[in-house]
C-alpha cells in the first residue's frame, strides 16, 4: 500500500510543489519536484509548479491521496498563498490536507543535535532545535545572538546559518519527503490548518479618518 501527495511549501524564498509516493514503511519516493527560489513569486508560482509536477509525474489529480503543507514559520503573505491553496486543493479532490512545521521538513533525516534556521527578517531568524530529526526545542523567533546554544550543527538559510560558529549541514530550504516525513500520523483526521507566524505581519492597517 502507498499513498500519492503532493508536498507543497512557500515558507521560504523557494516555492515548492511535488508529487510524492509515501509507502506504509515510511519510505518516500519524490515522482517530480518543481522549486522556484524566488521571494516575491509565491502567488505566481505555486499554482504552475503544482501543474508542472503533476505533468511530470504522469499522475492525474484524481489519484491523489492527501495534501501537505508546510505551515512555517514564514512570511505572512507566502504562509497564505501556500496554505490557501492547499485547503483548496483538499477541499476541491476531497482527500486530507496535513499541515507540518516547515523547520521540521528541513531537519527529517538529521542524526545528532541539529538547529535549523530561516530569514526571518528584521535581523532575526525562525529556529527549532532537533535531536535525530526529533523537534526539541521551538519554532521561535529571536536574534541570532538570542537563540539558545548546544547544538552540534546547523542547517537552512546559508546567510543565516552562517551567523552560528557550527558546522553546516546541506538541507537549505524544506524538501518534499521531508514535507512527507514530518507528518506525524496519516491514519488520524487532520486538524485545521494553523499558520506558524510567531509574530505580527509587517503590514499592519491604516487607522481611520479621525
Amino acid at each position: 500500500m502507498s499513498r500519492l501527495v503532493v508536498a507543497l511549501d512557500t515558507a521560504t524564498p523557494a516555492v515548492t510543489a511535488a508529487v510524492v509516493r509515501r509507502h506504509d514503511d515510511g519510505a518516500t519516493e519524490v515522482l517530480a519536484e518543481r522549486v522556484t527560489v524566488d521571494a516575491r513569486a509565491h502567488a505566481e508560482q505555486l499554482t504552475p509548479n503544482i501543474v508542472g509536477a503533476l505533468a511530470d509525474a504522469e499522475i492525474g489529480v484524481d489519484l491523489l491521496d492527501a495534501v501537505v503543507v508546510g505551515c512555517g514559520p514564514g512570511p505572512f503573505t507566502g504562509l497564505r498563498v501556500g496554505m490557501a491553496t492547499a485547503a483548496a486543493f483538499g477541499h476541491a479532490l476531497g482527500v486530507p490536507v496535513f499541515g507540518v512545521c516547515s523547520l521540521d521538513a528541513i531537519a527529517a533525516g538529521s542524526s545528532g543535535d541539529v538547529l535549523v534556521v530561516t530569514d526571518a527578517r528584521r535581523r532575526e531568524v525562525y529556529w527549532a532545535r532537533y535531536r535525530d530529526g526529533v523537534r526539541i526545542d521551538g519554532p521561535a523567533v529571536n536574534a541570532a545572538a538570542d537563540v539558545p546554544a548546544g547544538a552540534q550543527a546547523v542547517a537552512g538559510s546559508p546567510e543565516h546559518a552562517a551567523l552560528f560558529d557550527l558546522p553546516r549541514l546541506p538541507p537549505v530550504y524544506p524538501s518534499p519527503a521531508g514535507l512527507v516525513a514530518a507528518v506525524a500520523d496519516w491514519d488520524a483526521e487532520p486538524g485545521p490548518l494553523v499558520p506558524l507566524y510567531l509574530r505580527r505581519p509587517d503590514a499592519e492597517p491604516q487607522a481611520g479618518p479621525r
